[in-house]
């Protein structure tokens, strides 16, 4: 077994959310007799051991009292460290959600290093943080999915209003708006934070609802149980992570009540994404639904709470889910590169660079 470290925070509008996420895996590995490290990603993108027993609050307004601040060198074998001594790490339960813990920043650098990460690889951490580009993909698979596309004054929906104004890349809830007509759609793109490294448009159902599943991949694929989360209109921030006590506390459906066809679209649509998304670890796959047809919607890589409350059907308990997470990670390689094929011939063949450039 190796000694892990939870990684929790980070530059992202869900830091807080992502800090919540990362004490409770903490917690748990700690009371499963676990060593575990808790490396604390601060807003100003610093990194510091942590306490992994503190509570929440304590990290309210940055880093907690007795922190240690740590380096990181994305060289390999080299990592965090702290005063220049390694801490050793080899795997890591990831627990960042939003830019740039979970959109493939993060996982590069750790590839980069030789360190072990839950969540999927960097190419599909960035897959599944691109609202655009996974709606491709679905589309592609012919799976059911609503039309999607950028915000910009050269472009105009092929859809009626009203309409979902979201960032391309960010969380599942942060940043979105629904907006009457594009004019208001183009205004929100130029003025909002959250969309300023773009923002796309879908139709707004009206009258639709949220349905949710978990998928892990260790020990075997398996799908949760599906949750209808209860909110009157669009199923937002504050009504996912601030009402009823965070998330866990929301009020919802579970299992929810489903005719068996829907269930089913869901359960078949949901293990063809696993594999052409990449899936790793746990995910929370986001499906609309209004009159009997579903839609997939969106890819969670590294869900709130790590989705670890939806295993109510099947039956897993946190404490299990969560070490199977860790037993994953400490059973996958490291990603390995190679340099076969770079034996320098290009480089003795080639003539003056000053002839290339003419």
């Amino acid at each position: 077994m190796t000694r892990p470290a939870v990684v929790f925070g980070g530059p992202s509008p869900e830091h807080d959310i992502s800090v919540l996420t990362g004490l409770q895996a903490a917690h748990i590995l700690a009371d499963a007799g676990r060593d575990v490290v808790g490396i604390f990603w601060a807003k100003t993108g610093r990194w510091y051991e942590v306490d992994p027993q503190l509570e929440a609050a304590a990290f309210a307004d940055g880093p907690p009292a007795k922190a240690r601040e740590l380096r990181f060198v994305a060289e390999p074998g080299e990592g965090w460290s702290a005063k220049k001594k390694p801490l050793g790490v080899e795997t890591v339960l990831l627990c960042c959600h939003g830019a740039p813990g979970e959109d493939g920043t993060l996982q590069g650098a750790l590839d980069l290093v030789g360190i072990r990460y839950s969540g999927p690889g960097a190419a599909a951490s960035s897959l599944g943080m691109d609202k655009l580009a996974f709606g491709s993909v679905v589309s592609a698979a012919g799976l059911p999915s609503l039309p999607r596309m950028l915000i910009g004054p050269d472009h105009k929906p092929g859809f009626d209003g009203p309409y979902i104004v979201k960032p391309r890349y960010g969380g599942s809830s942060i940043g979105i708006e629904v907006v009457e007509d594009y004019d208001t759609a183009l205004a929100l793109a130029e003025t909002s934070i959250h969309l300023d490294h773009g923002g796309i448009l879908e139709p707004y159902l009206e009258g639709s609802r949220d349905l949710n599943l978990a998928i892990r991949t260790y020990p075997e694929l398996q799908l949760s149980a599906i949750e209808a989360p209860v909110s009157e209109g669009f199923y937002g921030y504050e009504e996912k992570y601030l009402s009823g006590g965070g998330l866990e506390g929301s009020e919802r459906a579970l299992p929810a009540s489903l005719p068996p066809a829907i269930e089913a679209t869901m359960r078949d649509a949901a293990m063809t994404v696993a594999e052409l998304a990449g899936v790793r670890s746990m995910a929370r796959l986001d499906f609309l639904e209004r009159a009997g047809e579903v839609w997939v919607n969106e890819i969670n890589t590294i869900p709130g709470s790590l989705s670890l409350y939806l295993w109510v059907d099947p039956p897993v308990s946190k404490r299990e889910l969560v070490l199977d997470l860790l037993t994953e990670v400490e059973q996958q390689p490291a990603r390995r590169f190679s340099t076969a094929g770079a034996d320098g011939t290009a480089l003795r063949s080639a003539a003056a660079i000053a002839q290339k450039l003419g």
